[in-house]
């Protein structure tokens, strides 16, 4: 690794599926730290930037490193062919990963020709560090929370302990163009954290893996002040948050409303949470969340088998918390979102029929509950690998074979054939229950709600039976892509129309 006078440091978010969702905060906050320690941060936004390949070509002319953050799944598709392309361009430039990926899977990353550092966890400190050794020609010996590679062979360092975040450097945000995520997504919104971790330990989920399960908040009143500051400066119309667990201390979530609402300025903020944390609320606390603009809140329910939550390790998460946070919400005007998962191990047939007919039950009832089924994905990490590998999982083994592990893309051995189609069925059967009832809800025609009701007979039929062979009813859906099957936890929105196959 070669040093260089160049103090700018080139940063690449590659793209993703579906709609926009912000600027990338986790590289604003690392720009925020290099500004601090006296270096520039190009930051290339493979979302927004169409020409991004174009533009990491000539932003890496003058740089003294190349950093590519990550997550595992399609995104790592193009951060391969971007940093290949780095690589034959500047063969001597320091190529960086980092992100969830590349944390949770550093020693196979490294494996690559194409990646020479793994910044692992909380990276504003370490990626600091790394560059004044670069700049010093010295050797990454001993910077914790970094893995590297020399002659070859990879080196490990300890990790570093994460720094509270109100400690850390304010992200760059006037590096964002916010006219121009505004052109691309239809709004001028901002993902921002008011935490990281969630004390929980959901074995499918690989947040506990990440943080250790540490919660990590910013100051109450430092949350306040920035959000407030941010939206009259750029404009902004929303916020959504990406804590992974926003209510984990309930009276700082409270807090944090309060100081909005008092504020006097208004805008939509959304976030996610659990049930049961939601539920420690009274009705009066969920309409001062409602009455300081959130709008949204996503809930990981996933399912309405008290069985197979327990299979999860969620201990926490209890059917009749589904139906009371449905309920607070409802009477405070915030849509809410179910994220539902499928194909868990050791889930059947009984515990997806249950699951379906909890959720159909809620969707009853509650007309501000959308959900966003998936079928379960094996992400790296995780702490239920062990049993899968027995079920017969094989981990992809290399960082490009990760690149097909989507969002219920993933064939499972436990769930195929038949049993596999039926769920796809079942699961398309609900969401258009769902969407009819809400439209027969809000129609002010008695004609048309008659209409829909006879629609439903059907439907509930099948869902009641757990029978869905001969799926005629979907035909239509499909052709006219009336049916949104996953939604954006944090915001609600659709992220997929594309029904699952009906044969």
């Amino acid at each position: 690794m070669l040093a260089t006078r160049s103090r700018k440091v080139v940063l690449f978010l590659p793209p993703y599926a579906g709609q926009i969702l912000g600027p990338p905060l986790g590289l604003l906050s690392l720009a925020g730290s290099l500004r601090e320690a006296g270096y520039q941060a190009c930051i290339v936004d493979g979302a927004l930037d169409r020409d991004f390949r174009d533009t990491v070509a000539r932003e890496i002319e003058d740089c003294l490193c190349f950093g590519v953050s990550l997550l595992t799944g399609p995104m790592i598709i193009d951060s391969v062919e971007i940093s290949r392309m780095v690589r034959r361009l500047r063969p001597e430039l320091p190529i960086v990963f980092g992100g969830w990926h590349p944390t949770l899977l550093s020693r196979q990353t490294l494996r690559e020709g194409y990646v020479d550092i793994v910044v692992r966890h909380q990276g504003e400190k370490t990626l600091i560090e790394i560059l004044q050794r670069l700049e010093a020609g010295r050797s990454l010996d001993l910077v914790a929370g970094c893995w590297f590679k020399r002659d070859g062979q990879i080196v490990i360092n300890p990790d570093r302990p994460a720094a509270s975040l109100s400690s850390l450097p304010a992200p760059a945000y006037d590096l964002v163009d916010f006219d121009a995520y505004e052109r691309a997504g239809g709004i001028r919104k901002l993902p921002y954290a008011t935490s990281t971790g969630c004390p929980y330990a959901c074995n499918y989920c690989t947040d506990m893996v990440f943080y250790n399960r540490r919660f990590n908040p910013y100051d109450t009143a430092q949350v306040v002040a920035e959000l407030v500051e941010l939206v009259r400066k750029y404009a902004l119309s929303e916020i959504a948050l990406l804590d992974s667990n926003f209510l984990v201390d309930v009276r700082r979530a409270l807090a944090i409303a309060e100081g909005i609402a008092a504020s006097g300025v208004g805008f939509r903020w959304t976030f996610q949470a659990s049930t049961d944390l939601l539920c420690r609320m009274a009705d009066d606390d969920v309409k001062l969340l409602a009455r300081s603009g959130v709008s949204h809140i996503g809930f990981g329910v996933e399912s309405g088998s008290p069985e197979v939550l327990r299979l999860m390790n969620k201990a926490h998460e209890h059917i009749p918390d589904m139906y009371e946070a449905a309920r607070k919400c409802a009477n405070a005007g915030i849509r809410v979102t179910y994220n539902l998962i499928f194909g868990f191990p050791g889930e059947e047939k009984d515990h997806r029929k249950e699951t379906l007919s909890v959720m159909a039950d809620i969707a009853e009832r509650f007309d501000n509950v959308s959900f966003s089924p998936n079928v379960f994905t094996p992400y790296p990490g995780i702490p239920i690998w062990p049993r899968l590998r027995e079920l017969g999982m094989s981990e992809p083994e290399s960082l490009a074979e990760w690149a097909d592990v989507d969002l219920g893309g993933t064939s499972l051995p436990w769930l195929q054939g038949e049993p596999f189609e039926t769920l796809q069925r079942g699961i398309s059967y609900f969401l258009l229950d769902s969407q009819i009832n809400k439209t027969r809800r809000k129609s002010r025609s008695r004609a048309y709600q008659f209409l829909l009701r006879l629609t439903r007979k059907p439907l509930l039929w099948r869902l009641r039976n757990y029978a869905f062979k001969w799926p005629v009813e979907l035909a239509l859906c499909v052709a006219q892509r009336w049916l949104t099957v996953r939604r954006s936890l944090l915001t609600g929105q659709a992220l997929s129309h594309n029904l699952v196959r009906t044969r």
